[in-house]
């Protein structure tokens, strides 16, 4: 069978990586050159908040050398993407203007939860054991150059996700006049990460047996060698770290970074790192730390791979995202019952429709995200709570999610009771193009229909059956035990925006059981 040649940039906080890879159904994923670069764009973003024209001339040059070493290997496909460093910036839409008239790469800057799910997805690819693991109490831990993604895994659903803003390299910065003026420094470290430690243990560690910390960072893997020496052990005990921690310490980092194979340029780090992994095993209460490996590059390869339908994924991925929403809406105490009733509604109006609203897949996801978190709002303020949700969606990271995926949800919830925003008015505070307009009136308007058919919040419907009549009306057929005259009688409201956008005029039929 036929290998597809594909490569993955990885524009970091500190290096720059080209990694290329060969893809096919029998194989699997090979990974065929790997080149690094030096970089600390992270250094200029964390501490002046732009990149300077000397790195961004660097960073094209780099770019331009990838480009040629992938038209050696016959790359037929590439995805370049950015993280913080670049995201981060001030001047970060100049740069990638630039980076695009120079060498012709067009540079995407992801969002921190769909950086983190790439990850996630090449732990899963890499390792049999990753379903194992997360069927007990596991902290998915990503310790990069500008943050801390801390995610929480148990019976193989993703309980939270969380992102705090002490990575390595920005740690390093913000402390960098205090390492030259104590002894103390890696306590210093320390009492910066205590209260973020604090109020994430208060919030989302109460209750949860924390049993394995799978850790995912660029010096873990010297750590475990230097540990195990030749021995092929993928998982440190508690203890072992400890006892690792006190040595590195009372030796100091230059020496324990020749002991450990890591060069000058980036033994720098590698305080910060230690630390941030102490406090982490201390807080989750964790008995072991596992390791399993982990890139982005990884990760946009094998998520080239599902999508290209070359491979099969073994974990259930959409179902983290749908499980992080479910979580944020127990969070503010939503009606569960409701929204279940909801969710089948919706989705099976939805699938009726696939030819007429010409959607996909991953706008039916969306539908369903807006479905579980549209009454989240209600928490906060009950007279305004479709503004609230959409306040507490934008505020809220949902994991595989764009920043523009998460505005869409956000806004279907808005305008899922009152008016819709014209586009031109919605376009002044909105980077959302026409097209993502257009999909979120649609999908609004399945919503406003989805709510209005449980409008007393009871449950009343069983089953739902959806029949489109002469390419005029459509026919939805409930089965109910009870009197439905309320939501008959709001039924025309909620049908306006329907027939608007769909020409389709909804009728309701009910048939009485039991």
């Amino acid at each position: 069978m036929a290998c597809t040649m594909f490569a993955a940039i990885d524009v970091g906080s500190y290096e720059v990586n080209l990694k290329i890879y060969e893809l096919s159904a029998r194989k699997g994923i090979r990974v065929v050159n790997h080149v690094r670069h030096r970089m600390e764009l992270g250094k200029d973003t964390y501490a002046t908040g732009r990149i300077g024209t000397e790195l961004v001339d660097e960073l094209c040059n780099v770019l331009l050398d990838f480009q040629r070493i992938m038209k050696e290997f016959g790359v037929e496909d590439y995805r370049a993407c950015a993280t913080s460093a670049v995201r981060e910036s001030k001047n970060h839409i100049v740069l990638l203007d630039r980076i695009r008239l120079k060498t012709g790469i067009y540079l995407e800057v992801l969002s921190n939860s769909e950086q983190r799910f790439l990850g996630y997805k090449s732990i899963a690819f890499n390792s049999d054991r990753f379903q194992e693991i997360i069927e007990k109490g596991t902290a998915i831990i990503d310790v990069g150059g500008g943050s801390i993604q801390l995610s929480l895994y148990d019976k193989d659903n993703l309980v939270t996700t969380q992102n705090i803003r002490l990575g390595t390299l920005r740690l390093r910065e913000r402390l960098s006049d205090v390492a030259k003026r104590t002894v103390r420094y890696a306590a210093v470290i320390e009492e910066l990460l205590n209260n973020e430690m604090r109020t994430y243990r208060k919030l989302y560690l109460k209750d949860r047996n924390i049993r394995n910390m799978l850790l995912v960072g660029n010096y873990i893997q010297y750590i475990n060698k230097y540990i195990h020496k030749d021995r092929d052990v993928d998982q440190i005990t508690k203890e072992e770290f400890i006892t690792f921690y006190d040595e590195f310490i009372q030796t100091g980092q230059d020496a324990m970074a020749v002991r450990l194979g890591i060069s000058n340029e980036n033994s720098t780090l590698l305080l910060p790192t230690l630390v941030i992994y102490k406090r982490l095993l201390e807080e989750t209460g964790a008995e072991n730390v596992v390791i399993l490996g982990m890139d982005l590059g990884d990760g946009l390869a094998f998520d080239y791979a599902e999508r290209k339908k070359i491979l099969k994924p073994r974990h259930n991925f959409e179902n983290d995202i749908l499980e992080a929403a479910r979580n944020i809406a127990k969070r503010y105490h939503t009606n569960r019952n409701h929204t279940q009733v909801m969710e089948r509604i919706a989705l099976t109006i939805y699938d009726k429709l696939r030819t007429i609203h010409g959607l996909g897949k991953r706008e039916r996801l969306l539908l369903q995200l807006s479905v579980l978190l549209h009454d989240c709002g209600k928490y906060i303020n009950m007279s305004q709570s479709a503004q609230c949700s959409y306040d507490i969606i934008m505020a809220t990271e949902v994991i595989g999610l764009s920043h523009m995926e998460r505005e869409i949800v956000a806004n279907i919830v808005r305008f899922n009771s009152g008016n819709v925003m014209p586009f031109e008015e919605l376009a002044v505070s909105s980077l959302l193009e026409r097209s993502e307009y257009i999909t979120i009136v649609k999908l609004t308007a399945i919503l406003r229909l989805a709510n209005g058919l449980d409008r007393s919040h009871k449950q009343k419907i069983k089953e739902i059956k959806v029949n489109i009549k002469d390419n005029h009306t459509m026919q939805i057929l409930v089965d109910t035990a009870e009197d439905l005259t309320l939501e008959q009688s709001a039924f025309p409201e909620k049908t306006e925006l329907f027939e608007e956008i769909y020409s389709l005029k909804p009728v309701l039929k009910a048939k009485k059981t039991g």
